[in-house]
């Protein structure tokens, strides 16, 4: 398995699970945010985080996490498993609350340099976006994990169990002789 395309929700958990397949796999680490932003939460223009992702997912290997949709068609072609985390929204709010507590002034490894975590009313915006796309989204991601490919994997992820069960397997699967 030499690419593979993880995709949910704000606080789904996109990118602590990319962070620990790369560290199963050996593969590496694409996060969407270090496309999307520049430093100080300067967003970069629709053109150029197309432009950025098409250049990403031209590389041999990566574990690809994150949205920017335009791209979704061309990251899944190259894909060999798609990982849709598709988490409850109490869980995501929660994560997000957690993460942005536990981060706040400092910049998250998922995020380029010079964004730092913030909280409070500058964020309302992210939150106002979580809810407003909270059925959106979902919808959107289920539509992509419908066309997935036969002869690419599909796995949905809708629980925290669900997720280690995932891990295990793929651990299981890479690193057979860690387990006899």
């Amino acid at each position: 398995m030499q690419r593979i395309m993880i995709i949910g929700q704000p606080g789904s958990g996109k990118s602590t699970l990319a962070r620990t397949v790369a560290a199963i796999t050996g593969l590496p680490v694409v996060h969407l945010d270090h496309i999307h932003w520049q430093a100080g939460w300067v967003e970069r223009s629709v053109e150029e985080k197309t432009r950025l992702c098409r250049a990403a997912e031209a590389a041999e290997a990566w574990v690809f996490e994150g949205g920017h949709s335009t791209t979704w068609d061309t990251r899944m072609a190259r894909a060999q498993m798609v990982v849709w985390l598709d988490m409850p929204l109490p869980l995501r709010a929660w994560r997000v609350l957690k993460r942005s507590i536990l981060w706040y002034g400092r910049v998250r490894p998922d995020l380029p340099e010079g964004c730092l975590e913030r909280f409070g009313p500058q964020t309302l915006p992210f939150w106002a976006y979580i809810w407003r796309t909270r059925h959106s989204a979902r919808s959107a991601m289920a539509r992509l994990a419908a066309g997935v490919p036969e002869g690419k994997t599909l796995v949905r992820l809708r629980s925290r169990a669900e997720v280690a069960a995932f891990l295990n397997r793929l651990e299981t699967e890479i690193r057979p002789s860690r387990h006899c």
